[in-house]
């Protein structure tokens, strides 16, 4: 299920799949792990050019609020580019799966320098998750790169987002896109933040209409969430107009009601498609495309509108789960959304 399908309007125009992926050239894996009682977890990689590219992107990025993990990113603040591709994960297993990446770019070719930084993020999988028991290894990492594709993606409990949790109720890795002529703005999200009373949808407040039952698990000490959005573009940005676009994106953060809680590691990565070739002129000048400021606005909303919707599809395609230590999360109740939707 989508979102749209629970009646919630949205704005803006999407592309085909509604997808990261409707930005040209990316592709999307995911290794998910679900074992046993308490293996809920997994990794998402998602390639800005591809598999068969080594070519960077122009980058950037912005912490809302930083309680959580994005390595690499030093190097974008210095250099303006990503190498590689974007890795999520859960929060004890960001170091295994960059080891992983790195192995993946020595073996098949992919460095684009003698050395690399990967981009690999997180979110707290842990009420769902034996997080401890440290599950992700090396070959999930790898074995995500591999199964990167374009076109439709699923979402849910699947990939980084497998175990989850949004606003008290199932959460995991969502995804959407806008069209903004002649350019697109994709956005995959890997949600597990929030409280239930924050939920807004739409402008309804859904989550204060939504009881918690007593026997549901509590955070530990108010919100310990995070959200990692990731922003695509094939428009012809540059790093410090990239960094305007992740900013945006803690926008559509803003309108599901999050409050971006000292326990959440809210952090947002912006990169362009476009430029293609610009890391490496042969003459070492690099003509590069920019796109006047003046004509950024469209960029803004889609990039607010595809992360809201990113995120509650997260939470419609997400499926009630039983984990660690016998804890069971919910699914965000469809037919309660659509009286809500159809109500207001």
């Amino acid at each position: 299920m989508r979102a749209r399908e629970m009646g919630i309007p949205f704005e803006g125009t999407t592309g085909p799949h509604n997808a990261i992926t409707d930005v040209g050239g990316i592709e999307v894996g995911y290794t998910t792990l679900i074992e046993g009682s308490g293996v809920r977890t997994g990794v998402t990689a998602i390639l800005p050019r591809g598999k068969a590219s080594k070519d960077p992107v122009f980058a950037s990025w912005f912490p809302l609020n930083g309680n959580g993990e994005m390595t690499g990113t030093a190097w974008i603040d210095e250099s303006g580019f990503m190498e590689g591709p974007v890795m999520l994960t859960n929060t004890h297993s960001v170091g295994v799966v960059r080891d992983a990446v790195v192995r993946w770019q020595f073996e098949n070719g992919k460095m684009f320098q003698p050395y690399s930084y990967p981009i690999v993020a997180e979110t707290y999988d842990g009420t769902l998750n034996d997080i401890n028991g440290f599950h992700v290894k090396p070959d999930h990492a790898l074995a995500a790169i591999a199964a990167a594709k374009t076109g439709s993606i699923a979402e849910g409990n699947v990939g980084g987002g497998t175990g989850m949790v949004c606003f008290q109720l199932k959460g995991g890795t969502g995804t959407s896109s806008r069209v903004a002529e002649p350019y697109t703005v994709g956005v995959l999200v890997q949600a597990n933040f929030g409280l239930r009373h924050q939920l807004v949808i739409a402008g309804v407040p859904v989550g204060k209409a939504i009881p918690i039952p007593p026997a549901e698990p509590a955070p530990p000490a108010g919100e310990q969430g995070s959200i990692i959005v990731v922003v695509a573009t094939d428009a012809p940005l540059l790093p410090h107009q990239l960094r305007r676009l992740a900013k945006r994106a803690a926008m559509g953060l803003a309108r599901t009601g999050s409050q971006a809680g000292n326990g959440s590691g809210d952090i947002m990565l912006a990169f362009s498609t476009a430029n293609a070739g610009a890391a490496s002129p042969e003459s070492g000048v690099a003509p590069v495309e920019l796109l006047a400021n003046a004509k950024i606005n469209p960029l803004f909303d889609a990039t607010i509108f595809a992360t809201e919707e990113a995120i509650l599809n997260a939470m419609a395609a997400a499926e009630t789960m039983t984990g660690f230590e016998g804890r069971t999360i919910e699914a965000l109740p469809a037919d309660r959304v659509r009286a809500l939707m159809a109500e207001h």
